[in-house]
């Protein structure tokens, strides 16, 4: 009974961890037609996921859980809610960079620090 008792505590503590790490997250999948560049580090071409951490403020590339790229940003509020997840990028010298990111249903643009500091 006491075995049983730590198996079911164990689970509820693995949950609640598990819970407290998606909470301040969000989280789309996202193909890339192209190669591109957040914050400097090469992307290239394929499905990946965008992740955002309103709490720190982060914007991750994920590709199969692994972190390709990731940036700080911050928030800008849009006219409108997006449609669906969209990215802007800029192209210049050093290739094409991500800019800003909206998640559907969002009010508001993740504005990728390095572009914030270029413009």
């Amino acid at each position: 009974m006491n075995f049983l008792v730590k198996r079911i505590l164990l689970a509820l503590v693995i949950s609640a961890m598990a819970a407290g790490l998606a909470l301040g997250a969000k989280r789309e999948t996202v193909t890339f037609p192209e190669d591109v560049k957040l914050n400097g580090t090469l992307v290239k071409k394929g499905t990946y996921d965008l992740s955002f951490d309103d709490k720190t403020n982060e914007l991750a590339i994920l590709k199969h859980g692994k972190v390709i790229a990731k940036t700080a940003g911050s928030l800008e509020k849009r006219s409108d809610k997006a449609r669906r997840t969209e990215y802007r990028t800029a192209t210049g010298s050093d290739g094409t960079q991500i800019t800003r990111v909206a998640f559907s249903g969002s009010d508001q643009d993740i504005v990728v620090a390095s572009s914030a500091a270029r413009n």
